[in-house]
C-alpha cells in the first residue's frame, strides 16, 4: 500500500475511532456509568494509539514533504493527542460534554482536511 492509500485508510479509521468514542461518552453520560478500565476503556485506548501513532508519522512527514496550504504538522500533533484523549474519556461521565465535543470536532476536521489534501495532490 502507497503513502497516501495508507494515511486515507488511518484517517479514516481514526474517524470511526472518533465516531465511536462518542456514541460511548454518550451512552456513558445518559446511564452515568463508567466503563470497566481493564475489559472496555484500556483496549479501546489501546487500539486507537496504536493507529494514531502510525498516522501521526506517516502524515507528519506527508505534510513536510508536500506542505499542504491549510494543514500543519503542528496540527497533526495535536488531532493525535486528542483522539489518544478522547478514546479515554469516553468512557467517564463526568467528561465535560463542551471539551470532549470540541476534540472531536478538531480530530474529525483535521482527519478530513488530511484526507482532502491527499485527494487533491493525487488528482494533480
Amino acid at each position: 500500500m502507497d503513502q497516501h492509500h495508507q494515511i486515507i485508510e488511518l484517517s479514516k479509521k481514526l474517524i470511526d475511532y472518533s465516531e465511536s468514542a462518542l456514541r460511548r461518552y454518550e451512552f456513558s453520560k445518559q446511564e452515568g456509568s463508567r466503563g470497566d478500565f481493564h475489559t472496555e476503556v484500556k483496549p479501546f485506548a489501546d487500539e486507537v494509539k496504536e493507529t494514531a501513532t502510525i498516522w501521526k508519522e506517516a502524515a507528519t512527514n506527508w505534510v513536510i514533504e508536500h506542505k499542504p496550504k491549510n494543514l500543519h504538522s503542528s496540527q497533526i500533533e495535536t488531532a493525535a493527542d486528542y483522539i489518544e484523549v478522547i478514546s479515554v474519556q469516553a468512557f467517564f461521565p463526568e467528561t465535560s460534554r463542551k471539551r470532549f465535543l470540541d476534540q472531536i470536532q478538531s480530530v474529525e476536521f483535521i482527519l478530513n482536511s488530511m484526507i482532502l489534501a491527499i485527494e487533491i495532490k493525487i488528482c494533480k
